[in-house]
């Protein structure tokens, strides 16, 4: 127990369910000398405010029952460091990084962004490990990888200042150079890899896995890789998965005194498949996988090795790399004028250029280029966003929608949606019920409707039974029919209007009046007279149909029906050689 514990003082109580970080761990009801215990009083240490844990923390004052953060806000203020949780959609990987949010800041007038001074850190020697990417893989896969060797580090603790500002976004401090990488990771959204070159065999190889292949990661947990996957190699074994996680075999530890220091650029629907396949989350494939800035790949690995450099002493090698970084060079006009058009904002030509250019834009007269970390920009409506959402949508003034008349005008149908609003009516008119079926099909049974070519196979199908676009509403009235006959309905008329498909273009979509009569034509009487329904009862409900919708009454029965249809049993209405 601690030293200064004694009746009557005012402590810090943390109690079963809390998180303590200073050692990293959630309270749970447990046992002390066999007394069930429900709470512990905590020190300094255990709640990160100081080094001192000779003893409990004794308050001066404060009520039983109040949040020591109310507290602490009261009587130490300069202990409080409040924590802003900011959810990021994901077209804005830009904003994982603590830089990022402070740019959008200081656009919108909140601070100055100071500038990012990079300064190439010259190599003392060749890096004696190379990298090579499969020639597979540089189209889309890994366009760019960089490297350099560092040789005699000290990995030891990381400085005062880094750990607070890693526990402040609630990661633990492990060691000088994973907290160097996790830095970079949350500072700059520059997620960074170090690999212990004493363990590395060999040169490094970007390549697709074979499928098999096992990968013990840092997580401790072994991963088998599917084909295709992308992986980091030496000669003798694979060593990291690429973009989401290490290999334990080469990770660092307190011995390591060589590092190879990689930062590299991977294709994010690459990263984002690996990922969900071998289910992965991590802080580098969220970021890899929604992109992050092509251009900073070389200045973030010249940044991490002088801080390396700085904080763990060594030499650093020339920088090995292959590969280039990627062209997403594009440009898109502005049009001040659009601002008011889009948005009814009213924001002079000068604020919106200034607005862009401190959101890191490039502005040649009145063509605009996106900055590498900005990926969601991709038209002149983008930029208007832009310069909307910094000026704050606040300021703008609602506006009722002018009217060209006074009233409500009313509704406009066309002649098709007149057409199908009439046989809707009709067909319940006659007594049938109305079903709303999948457009959806199994291939099985678009095949026996004339249907289930590829151009009607539906790409990412939700079931094995809707992988085709349906050829006939027939389909589904049958299955319709079939189900309500397996629960005791024997008697039925359903019917149903909508589109059917016969290809993949617009033309190839039409809309169907089907109808479906099974059982008898009326119901049950204590007589027994009535009659099962026949081709008869449906060529006169069709005929009504036709009717109501100003079909010529003079028709002709054919028999050039599908092959689906009864050779004896079917027919076509045909207005000459036009079926209708």
């Amino acid at each position: 127990g601690a030293p200064n514990a004694r009746a009557g003082i005012t402590v810090v109580l943390c109690k079963p369910g809390d998180y303590v970080p200073g050692i990293d761990t959630t309270l749970g009801v447990g046992k002390i000398r066999g007394v069930e215990s429900h709470g512990m009083m905590a020190s300094e240490r255990e709640l990160e405010l100081s080094d001192e844990h000779n003893g409990i923390i004794e308050l001066p004052s404060g009520e039983v029952g109040q949040k020591f953060t109310d507290w602490l806000a009261e009587n130490r203020p300069e202990t409080v460091d409040p924590m802003i949780h900011i959810k990021i959609t994901p077209n804005r990987p830009d904003a994982l990084g603590v830089r990022g949010i402070a740019r959008d800041l200081a656009a919108r007038g909140l601070g100055r962004l100071k500038p990012l001074e990079v300064a190439p850190v010259p190599g003392g020697f060749d890096s004696p490990i190379k990298v090579h990417i499969d020639p597979a893989l540089k189209q889309k896969g890994c366009p760019l990888f960089a490297g350099r060797l560092i040789r005699g580090v000290v990995n030891g603790p990381s400085p005062d200042w880094l750990q607070q500002r890693l526990r402040a976004i609630g990661l633990r401090p492990i060691s000088a150079l994973v907290d160097i990488t996790n830095f970079f990771t949350f500072d700059l959204n520059r997620p960074l890899h170090v690999f212990d070159a004493a363990r590395v065999k060999g040169d490094l190889r970007i390549h697709p896995a074979k499928g098999g292949e096992a990968l013990l990661a840092l997580d401790d947990k072994t991963y088998t890789l599917r084909e295709g996957m992308m992986l980091i190699s030496d000669d003798a074994q694979p060593e990291s998965l690429a973009g989401i996680m290490g290999g334990a075999a080469s990770g660092c530890t307190g011995d390591t005194v060589d590092v190879f220091l990689e930062s590299a650029y991977w294709d994010p629907i690459t990263i984002a498949a690996t990922g969900r396949a071998l289910k992965i989350n991590s802080d580098a494939r969220y970021r890899f996988e929604r992109g992050v800035d092509p251009e900073f790949t070389l200045p973030g690995l010249e940044l991490a090795t002088q801080m390396v450099l700085d904080l763990c002493g060594g030499e650093a090698s020339a920088v090995v790399m292959d590969g280039a970084v990627p062209q997403v060079d594009r440009a898109y006009r502005l049009d001040p004028a659009r601002v008011i058009s889009l948005v009814g904002m009213d924001i002079p030509a000068a604020e919106q250029r200034a607005t862009l250019e401190a959101l890191g834009f490039t502005l040649k007269g009145d063509m605009v280029t996106p900055p590498g970390w900005r990926p969601d920009i991709l038209g002149e409506a983008d930029l208007i966003e832009e310069v909307a959402r910094i000026a704050s949508l606040t300021r703008l003034a609602g506006r009722p929608m002018a009217r060209e008349s006074v009233g409500v005008p009313g509704p406009v149908l066309t002649p098709m949606q007149v057409r199908e609003k009439t046989v809707r009516r009709m067909m319940a008119a006659l007594g049938y019920n109305e079903c709303v079926t999948y457009s959806f099909i199994d291939a099985k049974s678009a095949t026996l409707f004339g249907g289930g070519a590829d151009a009607t196979r539906i790409e990412n199908p939700i079931s094995s039974e809707m992988t085709h676009m349906r050829p006939d509403l027939l389909a589904g009235l049958l299955q319709a029919a079939a189900r309500n006959q397996a629960r005791g309905f024997a008697d039925l008329a359903l019917f149903e209007v909508g589109p059917a498909f016969t290809g993949g273009e617009p033309g190839d979509q039409q809309v169907q009046a089907a109808g479906l009569l099974v059982g008898h034509a009326a119901p049950r009487d204590p007589y027994g007279s009535r009659r099962p329904v026949d081709l008869f009862d449906a060529k006169a409900d069709a005929e009504a149909v036709l009717a109501a919708i100003g079909a010529p009454a003079k028709m002709q029965i054919n028999r050039k029906v599908a092959p689906w249809w009864h050779p004896g049993r079917a027919g076509v209405m045909a207005l000459g050689p036009k079926a209708l």
